[in-house]
């Protein structure tokens, strides 16, 4: 049998017996590391102990202490183990699928009766036994037709299916828990006992079509997480709590600031509070564009299909487009219109309405403008996820020498806005070309270079997002990280060479001739909905005072207070801070506590006392210690914390 030659993360390399085992590999190296190891990577790609070798390549041999690839591992054997579990328990359960997913697994199971959450108890036990028991795990290659007859004398139609999909070139692989087996390509530990006991969880039941599709049957999906270790499984619970109580979709009903219902399914009511906040926030972004030399317009909602198919979209966002069909009158057919998803078509039909030179240019042109795309309802969630929203979008359209300099003055004003809005640092990604996309080949490559080098000009630290690029252009993603340590994609700034051709735009160089511009397109929070969502998570409702919806609430102690009340709010709605009266016949600790469930960051408590030495009793949100202090002091002093951050800045500047 030929040798094949294995070089190791040292440098150093050996040769073996072409079908070795990296378990095999793993025992000549060291008796220890055999006993250690959990799995491989045969250039770069994770390769199970028990797979043969066939070919010469770099060889890593991984132990518990590879986080990616323990993990990966724990929580794919997790997800066969459930499965396992589930149908010693219920055998007449036929299962599906059961993929790794962010922090755990999930697998769908066809049962008549549905699962409860007492039969989540029930399966982590037996879970328990199962890895306890430390069976080992096996795998082995068959041929299409004995899979196919396997499966089909087992009962498990789904299964079936899954083998018909799989390519006549590809393998089918089959993986035995101990005396229980499944479909599945691997890797996996080498025996159940190497799972942690003490770090997964079961935590939903959640139903799912067969394989998406609402034509097919209905499954039940259980939900798993898993860890290294108890500690890190508790910390990810302990964040999941804090997430519950920072939900946004909770804060917002608490705080009255929206709501949605079924006739209008992805679509945000905003409240007057809610719409505070929302106006607020776009009111200082737009000081911020304007400052940054953009200029403002506003698009229509609903354009014809011409323009669609023009731009591409037509042909590669169509199933994310809302069709809007309508019958012209003395037309012989329908006219096709579409909700607009995106902006950027019609700002190419205000470029080039008139004659453009390169001395208009950068344009950079911008818009709060509503979009709308289809999301299934599914993926649907609060205003974090929606249908229609508006966002700050803006094109520039430069020349091709322009665009390192428009990226980093790009950068520079997303840093100051972010900085602003309570998020210091961020991360950025760069995402290449997509496997749908339109442009050649060569476009994509001068695109992505040009966007690369820019971003680098800026800074080094770019996180590579292979395939994920926009179809007309590659992409830069601004990612925010929350206190609770979620990732939130924010901004993007996007190079596009495809749009202005396919869209005929054009300005006159100074050579007096006709060339194409290159188009920017940029967004910093991107949808509004979904970053005020991600605000009052980040926050926890406690919004910084220039953004929350009831800077104070001024209470009555004793009804004899009210016209001092109301007089105080009048000041301080002249000082320019938003007020409310709370002349209610109720407890003054009552008004406390329901304001700051509210999440109202400042309470004037006044009594009998406060209304003779013309004084309020402050009390800020979270704070126990109340403090007292004149009320023309106390409004003086609020009126400079409540000043937008740019504002504030403006002003120190003036002086």
């Amino acid at each position: 049998m030929a040798d094949i030659s294995l070089t190791f993360p040292d440098g150093s390399s050996r040769d073996y017996p072409a079908g070795t085992t990296p378990a095999e590999v793993a025992q000549s190296i060291a008796p220890s590391l055999a006993k250690r190891a959990i799995s491989a990577a045969l250039d770069g790609q994770h390769w199970d102990l028990q797979w043969p070798l066939e070919r010469s390549g770099e060889i890593t041999i991984h132990t518990m202490k590879d986080d990616a690839e323990a993990l990966e591992l724990i929580r794919h054997d997790l997800a066969h183990i459930m499965a396992r579990a589930v149908q010693e328990l219920w055998p007449d359960v036929q299962v599906t699928i059961g993929p790794v997913i962010a922090h755990g697994w999930y697998y769908d199971f066809d049962r008549a009766e549905p699962f409860t959450p007492e039969d989540l108890g029930a399966i982590e036990a037996k879970m328990k036994e199962i890895i306890n028991a430390r069976e080992p795990v096996r795998t082995e290659v068959w041929d299409r037709a004995r899979a196919l007859a396997h499966y089909e004398a087992a009962g498990e139609p789904y299964k079936v299916e899954l083998v018909e999909a799989i390519p006549e070139d590809q393998q089918i692989r089959m993986y035995w828990h101990g005396d229980w087996q499944d479909l599945c390509r691997g890797p996996h530990l080498q025996n159940t006992g190497q799972v942690p006991a003490d770090a997964f969880k079961l935590m939903s039941i959640a139903g799912a079509y067969w394989r998406g599709d609402s034509t097919r049957p209905q499954l039940q999906r259980i939900y798993g997480v898993a860890f290294r270790n108890r500690d890190d499984l508790k910390a990810h619970l302990t964040m999941l709590e804090e997430a519950a109580k920072r939900d946004h979709r909770k804060l917002g009903r608490e705080m009255d600031l929206f709501h949605m219902q079924e006739e209008a399914p992805g679509q945000v009511f905003w409240h007057p509070r809610g719409w505070t906040i929302y106006t607020e926030l776009q009111a200082f972004v737009r000081r911020r564009q304007k400052a940054g030399g953009y200029v403002e317009v506003n698009t229509p909602e609903v354009v014809d299909r011409k323009l669609w198919e023009a731009s591409g979209h037509w042909e590669k966002y169509q199933e994310n487009m809302f069709i809007v069909e309508v019958d012209e009158e003395h037309a012989r057919e329908k006219r096709i219109n579409a909700l607009k998803p995106m902006n950027c078509p019609c700002h190419v039909q205000i470029f080039n309405h008139g004659l453009k030179s390169y001395r208009d240019l950068p344009l950079r042109m911008a818009e709060f403008g509503a979009c709308h795309r289809y999301e299934p309802s599914g993926a649907l969630h609060g205003i974090m996820r929606v249908r229609g929203f508006k966002q700050d979008d803006a094109h520039i359209f430069c020349e091709e020498k322009d665009i390192a300099a428009e990226c980093e003055r790009f950068i520079s004003m997303l840093s100051g806005i972010y900085r602003d809005l309570g998020f210091p640092t961020y991360k950025i990604k760069f995402s290449d070309r997509p496997d749908v996309r339109a442009g050649s080949d060569e476009i994509w490559d001068k695109a992505e270079k040009a966007l690369l080098d820019a971003t680098r000009k800026v800074t080094n630290d770019v996180e590579l997002n292979p395939g994920e690029g926009a179809f007309y252009g590659p992409k830069l993603e601004f990612v925010l990280t929350d206190a609770i340590g979620r990732d939130w994609q924010c901004g993007t700034f996007q190079v596009d060479f495809v749009l202005p051709e396919r869209l005929d735009a054009t300005y006159i160089g100074q050579d007096g001739a006709k060339h194409r511009p290159v188009m920017l397109h940029r967004a910093i929070v991107g949808s509004f909905e979904r970053f005020i969502g991600i605000l009052i998570e980040e926050h926890a409702g406690k919004l910084p005072l220039w953004l929350a919806p009831t800077q104070v609430v001024v209470a009555s102690i004793v009804s004899d207070c009210d016209a001092y009340v109301l007089e105080t709010v009048e000041k301080l709605k002249a000082a320019g801070i938003r007020a409310e009266a709370d002349i209610r016949n109720e407890k003054i600790n009552y008004k406390v506590r329901e304001h700051s469930l509210a999440k109202v960051p400042v309470i004037f408590a006044v009594g009998l006392r406060e209304v003779e030495e013309k004084s309020v009793s402050i009390r800020r949100l979270g704070e126990k210690a109340t403090s007292t202090a004149s009320r023309e002091e106390a409004i003086t002093a609020l009126a400079a914390e409540v000043t937008p951050p740019d504002l504030a800045a403006t002003a120190i500047a003036a002086e």
